[in-house]
């Protein structure tokens, strides 16, 4: 990457009481360069913001540049937060993996929901997916110098062949040498296998575990874990896609050849190392492991356990936070994927138990995507409109925020919370997380 695509970093929040709070920071500012060397992402501005002494070209929101001196704490934070973590532009995939997501969404969308991420900053700074197929030798070097570890890895199949037809890359049949550099450097991935039906199941499915479990072994685990989660399809794959929706017999088919897998591993590693993702459990209408079964929660942002982990934060949240009575009436529809029906039938018996607070769980398919299966997190402005017209809503809808654009009120397919409000006729309430949905329930 040239110094001439690096582009300043644009900021957009100062922390209060913070070192560029005090020096006049203001939203809108850009970093050009801190110490003569323009950082390329949120890695090296965390990095060169270690020193002691720092020298900033900043440009001001008039576009005036500033040279700026500071002098604090080793280690010790600025306080800035930036418009994004990479200031030279997102490395893409060029993969064809029939299974994206990406490559399954209408067109005509905003341009976000089109970007295939495959950029390994993103992984090492938030734990998004990988498949080391677009590398450059400089970034693997840079991987290595700085330590960027643990890197989340997309690996499906561990077998070359069936890798390279999976990504429809020939560069994705080298998986096993790569982990074998990652051994030799002492540097973790956590790992993900995206299960598709009569391709990279079965005894493809045990080869690849058994192959990840082999690198986790070591002291410092090559393999730190690994995630089993579900092909998801809408109907807008394209037509000449090979793949086929996961079944309720195929997931408990996987359910129980992972958990014979599990007590293998248990036995030899002491750890379960591969995790099913909760979806499997929803698919096959079966209960969802215990709590002690997740351990640390090493894959939760791959869906394994964070329902096990909302409802534990619920029921202990709802002891704390949940009266015998709220003074007025109140009544709500609480709207989520059909896929956890079943696990959030408890959860609304104890809300209900709340005297004058009624709260209804409708719980959607996505006619949208053309799931008859679907999370919440893919429910679109259309789904709830054509899921709830013909319900009475009570005061208002509970929405879980994971349904909407991270900072803004829009949902998957680009409709907006006032416009689905609008058409309903009701008041939505967006809420994030067990608290915010409490205290929405229990405010008179």
């Amino acid at each position: 990457m040239s110094v001439a695509t690096i582009q300043p970093a644009k900021i957009t929040k100062i922390l209060p009481d913070s070192i560029a709070d005090e020096m006049g920071f203001e939203a809108g500012d850009s970093i050009v360069s801190i110490n003569g060397i323009r950082p390329r992402d949120l890695i090296d501005y965390q990095f060169l913001c270690t020193d002691e002494f720092l020298e900033l070209e900043v440009i001001d929101t008039s576009g005036k540049t500033h040279h700026v001196e500071i002098e604090k704490d080793y280690d010790e934070n600025l306080g800035l937060e930036f418009e994004n973590a990479l200031f030279d532009g997102l490395i893409q995939c060029n993969n064809k993996c029939p299974f994206c997501f990406i490559d399954q969404q209408p067109p005509g969308k905003r341009d976000s929901l089109y970007l295939k991420d495959d950029d390994y900053r993103l992984s090492f700074l938030y734990g998004s997916y990988l498949t080391l197929t677009n590398l450059t030798a400089k970034e693997w070097e840079r991987i290595e110098q700085m330590r960027l570890s643990p890197l989340y890895v997309s690996v499906h199949a561990t077998e070359p062949d069936l890798r390279i037809r999976l990504l429809k890359n020939p560069r994705a049949g080298k998986l096993l040498e790569q982990l074998k550099w990652f051994k030799e450097r002492r540097l973790q991935i956590h790992a993900q296998v995206v299960v598709c039906p009569e391709i990279n199941d079965g005894v493809h499915l045990e080869r690849t575990l058994l192959d990840l479990a082999n690198f986790s072994q070591e002291d410092i685990p090559t393999v730190a874990s690994a995630a089993v989660v579900p092909v998801g399809l809408t109907r807008f794959r394209p037509t000449e896609n090979e793949l086929t929706t996961v079944s309720t017999e195929k997931a408990k088919e996987v359910i129980s050849q992972v958990q014979a897998l599990q007590k293998q591993f248990k036995q030899k590693m002491g750890s379960n190392f591969v995790w099913l993702a909760d979806e499997w459990f929803l698919i096959a209408r079966q209960e969802l492991p215990a709590e002690s079964e997740y351990e640390n929660y090493p894959q939760i942002g791959n869906g394994v356990g964070s329902i096990r982990q909302f409802i534990k934060q619920f029921q202990k949240t709802g002891k704390a936070m949940l009266p015998k009575k709220i003074n007025n009436p109140k009544s709500l529809t609480w709207v989520v994927g059909n896929a956890v029906e079943f696990a959030f039938q408890p959860l609304v018996k104890q809300l209900n138990k709340v005297q004058n607070l009624t709260v209804n769980l409708v719980a959607l398919k996505s006619d949208y995507w053309g799931q008859e299966i679907t999370v919440t997190g893919l429910l679109t402005g259309q789904d709830l409109i054509q899921g709830l017209q013909e319900k009475e809503l009570g005061d208002g809808i509970l929405l879980p925020s994971v349904m909407l654009k991270d900072g803004e009120e829009k949902f998957l397919d680009d409709t907006t919370v006032r416009e689905v409000s609008e058409t309903l006729n009701s008041p939505i309430f967006p809420v994030n997380g067990v608290e915010e949905l409490m205290q929405t329930c229990i405010k008179t």
